[in-house]
């Protein structure tokens, strides 16, 4: 079996730092199993110097290799730019859905109550994104135009995977779009949802319209629930699940190619949340989405060895908040290169202590 390649995609600002901690993390000399990389740098400067050449770049070599890692990068605001990396990379991947899994942060009182974990599975194109805007002159006001599509392909994928991951996660599919108000556009993925809770009868199904779903998660703390969602309403609501657990840090996020079969073909990694400028430099910022994103990649990796290698980050990562090293959003002192350094020896410690045990 060959050795897993991991395309690198370095970024800007804090995100290119939470990325060098995660890749310390991942360094075999730490883990005991051989990884390979390869690097592209998606800064802001080199994807204006390549004229996003570099994107493209990167994303043919996540269709040769299977694995991404991708830093936060900035979406500068002039639509002359450059725009957002992730759309071309969504789209050069034939990307389905993005997965983002709310979980409880040992040691940590979530702000609103919730225990269980809460994973929004979210269409990763179309909708609002790469919607053509434009603005006309209306009898003496100025009114704004916007088209937006999705397709049913893209549906059943995210209905479908949606199911099949509440199954592996013994939760509820929750939720759904506002087909009431658009039974064209919102209704062809209530179609589909309701088709695939139709092949999956063993799954619990609660189709909610999105609003009513944003109000009921207060009252659904003791449930493992997938919410299911149009690309624009995931975007949002999975922010708020994160920062329900206690920090938008906390957790992966994790964009899947799916072939034809519905599993995995491409899975690109990242930490949700962005370049946050006002931590840049100062070694304060929390890794712990970077470091377990990449845990998810090995996650994924079909060699025992590597899925064990994961398995012992993910159990450091969390074992060493739990054990008071927590950054400054987790209401602790522990600096970046801290947390990560705490994680490093704990993830060497579990796997020789797994190796002597068989």
């Amino acid at each position: 079996m060959a050795n897993p390649t991991i395309v690198v995609m370095q970024g800007d600002q804090t995100g290119q730092e939470l990325l060098d901690q995660a890749l310390l993390v991942l360094n075999p000399s730490v883990l005991g199993v051989p990884i390979d990389f390869v690097t592209f740098d998606l800064s802001l400067d080199n994807r204006r110097q390549t004229e996003n050449r570099v994107v493209f770049d990167a994303a043919a070599a996540m269709r040769e290799h299977r694995y991404g890692l991708k830093a936060a990068t900035i979406t500068p605001e002039s639509q002359n730019d450059v725009g957002s990396p992730n759309a071309i990379l969504r789209k050069e991947i034939n990307g389905t859905v993005i997965v983002r899994t709310g979980r409880r942060i040992p040691g940590v009182a979530p702000p609103v109550g919730v225990y269980s974990p809460i994973s929004v599975v979210r269409m990763a194109v179309d909708d609002a994104y790469g919607a053509k805007e434009w603005r006309e002159e209306k009898d003496g006001d100025e009114v704004s135009y916007r088209t937006e599509k999705i397709s049913r392909r893209i549906c059943h994928g995210v209905a479908e995977y949606a199911f099949q991951h509440a199954k592996r996660t013994n939760a509820k599919v929750f939720g759904g779009p506002k087909f009431t108000v658009s039974p064209t556009y919102e209704g062809m993925f209530k179609e589909e949802l309701d088709a695939a809770a139709a092949r999956h009868q063993d799954v619990p199904y609660e189709p909610q319209l999105i609003d009513a779903t944003y109000a009921l998660l207060l009252v659904k703390a003791g449930e493992a629930l997938v919410i299911p969602t149009l690309n624009r309403d995931g975007d949002c609501l999975s922010d708020l699940v994160l920062q329900m657990f206690g920090s938008i840090a906390g957790s992966e996020s994790i964009l899947l190619s799916l072939d034809a079969n519905w599993n995995p073909q491409v899975v690109m990694a990242e930490a949700p949340h962005g370049t946050a400028p006002s931590l840049f430099g100062k070694n304060v910022a929390n890794p712990m989405a970077m470091i377990l994103a990449g845990a998810s990649l090995l996650a994924y990796h079909p060699g025992k060895e590597y899925q064990t290698a994961s398995r012992a980050i993910y159990e450091a990562t969390l074992e060493a908040v739990m054990s008071g090293a927590r950054t400054t959003d987790l209401g602790g002192g522990a600096s970046t290169t801290e947390f990560t350094q705490e994680v490093i020896g704990r993830v060497k410690t579990k796997l020789e202590v797994w190796s002597t045990l068989g």
